[in-house]
């Protein structure tokens, strides 16, 4: 292969249509394109341009090179394009990362409106089983806790208020049948110990205990939808079930509620960069009202 300064000046004079424009848009003088093409030929090894005419034309050979040149460049133009809009849809994303019950219920029917009124923002939402971390390629997180970690910054989004909850088509028969004592409730099964349970709920409202058979599940969106189909009765987050209560979707069932210690927070890495779309989204979140 020769050099590829050769090969841009063979290119450019062909594109500008003369020695002399070549030179201008190359920034350099005339004798110094001539000299690289009469380089570019002596390693080819035969001539690129017929100069017995006026203006001087491609031979087979210098355009068999030409082809060859306009492809390989436009797939380096490509190729260039193709990264920057990598870097751009990167610095025009964000990745979120937080239960997936509270990603379910809480913050993908409040992401529409974030779309709305940032449309070239990519908003990644990343679940888990248990409670978020950080690990690469994670910009924020949506943490139930204290807010005293320190691998961020804590930003309060939210206090948790938690009341059993049903679907309206069976209230009147879980009241008949004697109320959360003999109900079936719908267990959550966590290794997190700050999550209520209902063993929890019951003793801390004084309320009898329930030795009913109970179902249980690994998460809270597959605990919801046994609760919105009617299979019995839930201990509803405000994060998880508030929305579903305000719609009539889910009922709550009696009035005592509990409120924990623990809150929601919107969590950000200690020494994260100060990326325009993670601070657009971060300042949407945490205006938001509940």
């Amino acid at each position: 292969m020769p050099p590829l300064r050769l090969l841009t000046v063979f290119e450019t004079v062909l594109r500008a249509g003369s020695v002399q424009k070549a030179a201008s848009d190359l920034n350099v003088t005339q004798p110094a394109v001539s000299q690289s093409l009469k380089a570019l030929e002596d390693h080819v090894g035969t001539r690129l341009l017929d100069r017995s005419k006026r203006p001087s034309t491609l031979t087979e050979a210098g355009r068999i090179l030409h082809v060859g040149i306009s492809e390989g460049f436009g797939r380096i133009t490509d190729a260039f394009v193709q990264i920057r809009s990598l870097q751009n849809a990167a610095e025009q994303s964000v990745t979120v990362a937080s239960s997936i019950g509270t990603a379910t219920y809480w913050l993908m029917p409040r992401l529409a409106d974030f779309y709305s009124e940032h449309q070239n923002i990519a908003v990644n939402v990343l679940t888990t089983a248990g409670a978020p971390e950080f690990q690469p390629g994670v910009d924020l997180i949506i943490r139930y806790g204290t807010g005293n970690w320190k691998d961020g910054r804590s930003i309060k989004l939210f206090d948790e208020k938690v009341v059993p909850v049903c679907s309206p088509a069976v209230v009147d028969r879980i009241e008949a049948e004697g109320g959360l004592s003999t109900a079936t409730l719908l267990h959550v099964r966590s290794d997190d110990n700050s999550w209520l349970t209902w063993k929890d709920y019951l003793s801390l409202n004084g309320l009898p205990e329930n030795r009913a058979l109970g179902r249980y599940f690994t998460n809270y969106v597959q605990a919801t939808q046994a609760a919105l189909s009617g299979q019995g009765m839930l201990l509803g987050w405000e994060s998880n079930a508030g929305d579903l209560v305000r719609e009539g979707r889910l009922v709550a069932f009696g009035a005592t509620a509990y409120h924990p210690k623990e809150a929601f927070f919107l969590v950000c890495p200690a020494a994260a960069e100060r990326r325009e779309a993670v601070e657009l989204l971060t300042g949407w979140i945490t205006n938001l009202r509940y």
